[in-house]
């Protein structure tokens, strides 16, 4: 499991928010692969005219995930490299790619945690571009503890909510923890699924992994952040570093023969990744599809793309290895990663460069 698989609160997984009988099915083409990905929302965003063959790209639905994608494709940069390429939603960063691996689609967008999870099980997969470099998390405290807890080592002896035991937020609050030099063995961890916020704001947990916008409604009624992974600057100081979160995967046996076509889509990506960063955010939100924001806050969603794009989106697509083997550490000091990845072989930095 991964924060993709089920996000929380108003900006979560498509598959269950407003509108999305109008995502469902708005190509008679996509009924097979919608039942292939076991009833998971399919959006058709290709382009009808774009030259050559169609190509599928599943990717995890979740909002801050999906952005990059749908502004490559509204700006036309797919088009420009002479792409078709047909944007597919699912429930979550698994479902996703096991679309990949049971050759339903011939990309998979999803957070690393899930293309190395899926690699070590023995997928053959190669991941080749990054869209997003950090994770969609913050450690928060709830607002009656908030003048208590200071720092992550306060927080031994108390009680932190995450989704669940083994997922992306409990891997890094474990990794965070220990980089700190704070003992989890002290810090009691309460599984409350993904809506945690109320939760948090009624003092029933001392501190939570929130995401957004739970954050910012925490910090409203009161509550601190410990540390906001979702900005570069705590992410540097308290991870070293960026830790890999969306990219792009390919099936091992086709790298050859998609090479060319691997590296037009990364380019356009490219492209996509630069304009979510620097042009207008009206602009960004413009690109979404309204079913995919209907009946959200837009002002609230205006504000926390402006806070966090040009933390969470890299200014490149290429693969940062370092910040892919920061997640490799979490997973392993979480104990949901027990057997040894070679990441050498996962990481194919020859599409791109290093």
């Amino acid at each position: 499991m991964n924060c993709c698989e089920a996000p929380p609160d108003d900006f979560g997984e498509v598959a269950e928010g407003p509108g999305i009988d109008m995502l469902v099915g708005r190509r008679a083409a996509l009924k097979g692969l919608a039942g292939a990905l076991g009833g998971a929302a399919a959006l058709a965003g290709g382009l009808a005219h774009a030259e050559g063959k169609q190509l599928r790209l599943a990717f995890c639905g979740q909002l801050l995930c999906v952005v990059p994608y749908e502004v490559t494709r509204a700006r036309g940069h797919f088009k420009a490299e002479g792409l078709n390429v047909e944007l597919v939603y699912t429930r979550g960063g698994s479902q996703a790619m096991q679309a990949l691996i049971g050759g339903a689609v011939d990309y998979a967008g999803t957070s690393f945690d899930v293309a190395l999870l899926a690699f070590a099980k023995g997928a053959k997969i190669r991941r080749f571009a990054s869209t997003g470099r950090l994770p969609l998390f913050a450690l928060a405290t709830a607002p009656k503890a908030a003048g208590e807890i200071k720092s992550l080592k306060d927080l031994e002896g108390r009680t932190v909510a995450v989704s669940a035991l083994g997922n992306a937020d409990h891997s890094l609050l474990l990794y965070l923890l220990k980089k700190a030099g704070a003992d989890s063995s002290k810090v009691r961890f309460a599984a409350l699924g993904t809506n945690l916020y109320d939760a948090l704001r009624l003092g029933q947990v001392d501190a939570g992994m929130v995401q957004e916008p739970a954050l910012s409604l925490n910090r409203a009624a009161g509550g601190g952040t410990l540390v906001n992974v979702m900005d570069l600057h705590d992410a540097n100081h308290y991870l070293g570093g960026a830790y890999e979160f969306m990219g792009v995967a390919v099936r091992a046996e086709e790298r050859e023969a998609r090479l060319d076509e691997m590296r037009r889509l990364a380019r356009a990506l490219a492209k996509g990744l630069n304009d979510t960063r620097t042009i207008p955010i009206e602009e960004v939100v413009v690109a979404l599809p309204k079913e995919l924001i209907a009946g959200g806050n837009r002002a609230q969603l205006l504000e926390i793309l402006e806070r966090y794009r040009e933390s969470l989106y890299p200014e490149t697509v290429k693969i940062d290895v370092a910040a892919a083997e920061r997640v490799v550490d979490a997973q392993t000091t979480a104990g949901v990663l027990k057997t040894e990845v070679e990441c050498a072989t996962l990481l194919d930095t020859a599409v791109i460069g290093g």
